[in-house]
């Protein structure tokens, strides 16, 4: 328990610093976690793949829930056909361009190189979400949905090709026919588990009608973990039912709609740190000193080759600009994403697995620090974002901050305010009523408005004048 509350305070700690120097939270993270390993001044002795993998899967699952959560449709459907298309074919092309790079610099067969390729072929949710909202970049709305959108879906073409070339490799005569079944059988039970379960969701939270709002939480845990679970038992794609799930459920009506999301936000940088540090405390810094130059070349090609090239194709025809492709092209960000996947091939048993694994985490390192350091910089040398001065806070905590509070208080039928108009109460100066809520309905109050025996008002007011509102009221 020591050893991991210092390790959280840390990372936390550490992420604060980092985010003025321009340096990403993932990567202090890592860092972090490398340093407190086996080959680090900490020393732990971890080398548990399996574990890290299990994690690593619940928690990638965890923090695409919370991105489906805060991603609006009206948003993304104007940029859904380039998102769909770099988040399937991109990932495809992506992954042949490296499988070439790493037939060349590393002697791998071209299946070999394929299974690399597909390990480090997507973007990385976590990555791209912290970059994007932890620098305060104000991208334009359409670039922001697009890069979010793509970031958050193509995590199950990546796993789809992972599994499937560790298939081809372990028992060749599966073949392309069985290769395309299983993409049939991943995207399809999986896109139908996720809207299902993200209907069930909408009722379930709607009509559970629990006692306690902080029971809620507990319920759309458990519905994310089941969604994965039933998704993945079924031979379907969990990532994505999880993603499509949590984007049905953010883009509907529900109970403790905010209170929800952003138990679910924290808890998805929870798990982006529990992450990092459980992969930094997997890998051997020691043996990725001897691949280092094969690496860099690999990583190098993929920042400018393989992106770019499955970027520019695949959007011909875009309405963006060429401003706005560049950039796109260069938030190529891999994250804990290749590297959960990367243990796919050690626990299967593949031929050069260990390699694969060290590559892909000097990728991650060289992703991190060369783009992770400089999107705010390319953003704003081509005109189309400007770093915000401090940090984004939301109205609502500013209201009932420092010497103001929301009361509540309820009208029983002894009340002097029962049957008169708001405007009519002897209401102190600087006093709101913000909401009326009546009979399970909510009124947005006016002046004019009756308040009437069993009214629930929410009321904005400083802290001293709360006695002088009781007392206006009949409490």
């Amino acid at each position: 328990m020591l050893g991991v509350a210092v390790l959280l305070l840390a990372s936390v700690v550490a992420s604060k610093a980092s985010g003025r120097f321009g340096v990403p939270a993932l990567l202090v993270f890592l860092v972090i976690g490398m340093l407190a390993g086996s080959d680090g001044p900490g020393g732990i002795d971890f080398d548990y793949p399996r574990a890290a993998q299990s994690l690593g899967i619940v928690a990638l699952a965890l923090i695409l829930f919370a991105g489906g959560l805060d991603t609006r449709w009206p948003d993304v459907r104007p940029v859904l056909r380039e998102s769909l298309l770099l988040s399937t074919l991109g990932v495809g092309l992506t992954a042949v361009l490296v499988a070439l790079c790493a037939q060349l610099v590393l002697g791998l067969t071209f299946l070999e190189g394929m299974l690399l390729g597909s390990i480090v072929s997507s973007t990385d949710a976590a990555a791209v979400f912290g970059i994007l909202r932890s620098k305060n970049l104000s991208l334009p709305n359409r670039l922001r949905s697009l890069l979010e959108f793509e970031s958050g879906s193509n995590d199950p073409m990546a796993v789809f090709l992972t599994v499937g070339m560790i298939t081809l490799i372990s028992a060749p005569a599966f073949g392309l026919g069985g290769l395309g079944l299983m993409f049939l059988q991943q995207m399809t039970l999986g896109g139908a588990v996720g809207y299902g379960m993200g209907k069930l969701m909408v009722v379930v939270v709607n009509r559970l009608d629990l006692e306690y709002e902080g029971l809620y939480p507990a319920v759309t845990l458990s519905l994310v973990l089941l969604t994965y679970s039933l998704a993945a038992v079924g031979g379907g794609n969990g990532f994505l039912a999880v993603y499509l799930a949590a984007m049905v459920l953010g883009n509907s009506d529900f109970l403790h709609k905010r209170s929800l999301i952003r138990f679910h936000d924290g808890l998805a940088w929870l798990m982006q740190i529990a992450m990092f540090l459980t992969l930094g405390l997997q890998v051997f810094p020691s043996r990725i000193s001897s691949i280092t130059a094969p690496a860099l070349a690999i990583a190098l090609t993929l920042m400018f080759v393989a992106r770019p090239t499955s970027v520019l194709l695949l959007m011909l025809g875009s309405a963006l600009g060429w401003r706005e492709r560049t950039l796109v092209a260069w938030v190529g960000l891999r994250g804990a994403a290749p590297i959960v996947l990367a243990t796919f091939p050690l626990l299967a048993g593949v031929s050069k697995a260990g390699l694969m694994f060290d590559v892909v985490f000097f990728i991650v390192l060289t992703s991190a620090l060369m783009q992770g350091t400089t999107i705010g910089w390319i953003a704003a040398r081509l005109g189309l974002a400007q770093r915000s001065g401090h940090a984004h806070v939301d109205p609502l905590d500013l209201v009932s901050s420092g010497d103001r509070d929301i009361f509540e208080f309820q009208i029983d039928d002894t009340s002097p305010a029962e049957g008169r108009r708001i405007v009519d109460l002897d209401l102190p100066p600087n006093t709101l009523v913000l909401l009326v809520e009546r009979a399970g309905t909510h009124i947005i109050p006016r002046g004019g408005t009756t308040i009437r025996q069993g009214d629930h008002l929410l009321i904005l007011a400083s802290k001293d004048l709360a006695p002088a509102v009781r007392k206006a009221l009949g409490e």
